[in-house]
């Protein structure tokens, strides 16, 4: 459904790329994870995708057919983004009814209060939610309308750059597993980031591990749970990891 091949980003000429030669596919209706420290090029691997880094090299697909340099309203349609800072990510100043709005008018598809509703309701929250601003809201129910903005628009991939990292471990579960129901409901396509390996096991069936913009070793979920890794910096990930427990199988 999408993939990348040989992508490349610089923020300077002179320095080592920021991501250097990353490529994998993933298959619809899959969720893919990359994983690794911070710094390591995970989410400017997203935001290439997205079109926000100018400048990339590489090629991406979606569905078979490289996507334009500069993305256009087809590519929205179909891809959209949740960002990691829900609160950071929502205009303060707007109340959620236009936030859920404003993507259908940019894309240039009917809309309106019933369809704003059908929205939060698809992430579980009550319609009267779209008269409160963002700093009305908890974290979580924040995370749900940055959830219901990017599926307004009815895409088929979602890029989830560490979408729960911003949450109490109390609301993390809620959000995985509302993501999990979507994504099988909706036949969504994911590609998640996370530091967290927890969530990867949890959320993917596959999953990259990165290093200095670099892919070292991809592997299948059952590996990682296993603990049957190859790279020594995988095995760094497993033993550094406060959930390395819950990822082995019960």
């Amino acid at each position: 459904m999408i993939a990348v091949r040989d992508l490349v980003v610089r923020f300077d000429r002179k320095g080592a790329p920021a991501v250097a030669g990353v490529s994998f596919a993933i298959e619809k209706g899959e969720t893919f994870g990359l994983v690794g420290e911070s710094g390591c090029g995970k989410s400017t691997v997203l935001r290439a995708i997205a079109g926000l880094v100018p400048g990339h090299s590489g090629d991406v697909l979606l569905d078979g057919r490289p996507v334009p340099a500069r993305r256009d309203r087809a590519f929205y349609s179909r891809v959209q983004m949740v960002f990691q800072d829900p609160y950071g990510s929502l205009h303060p100043r707007q109340t959620i009814a236009a936030q859920l709005a404003e993507p259908l008018r940019n894309l240039g598809l009917n809309g309106g209060p019933a369809r704003v509703d059908r929205a939060l309701e698809t992430v579980g929250l009550d319609p009267a939610f779209r008269w409160r601003f963002p700093h009305e809201l908890s974290g979580g129910q924040r995370q749900r309308v940055a959830i219901a903005r990017a599926l307004i628009v009815e895409p088929e991939v979602l890029l989830l750059d560490e979408p729960t990292s911003a949450l109490d471990v109390s609301v993390q579960a809620e959000i995985l597993n509302l993501l999990t129901e979507l994504r099988r409901r909706r036949g969504l396509t994911y590609l998640l980031v996370s530091h967290d390996l927890a969530v990867i096991s949890h959320m993917c069936g596959e999953l990259a591990v990165m290093q200095r913009g670099r892919i070292l070793e991809r592997l299948d979920v059952e590996r990682l749970r296993a603990g049957t890794v190859e790279h020594p910096y995988s095995a760094e990930l497993l033993a550094a990891s406060e959930a390395y427990g819950e990822l082995r199988p019960a």
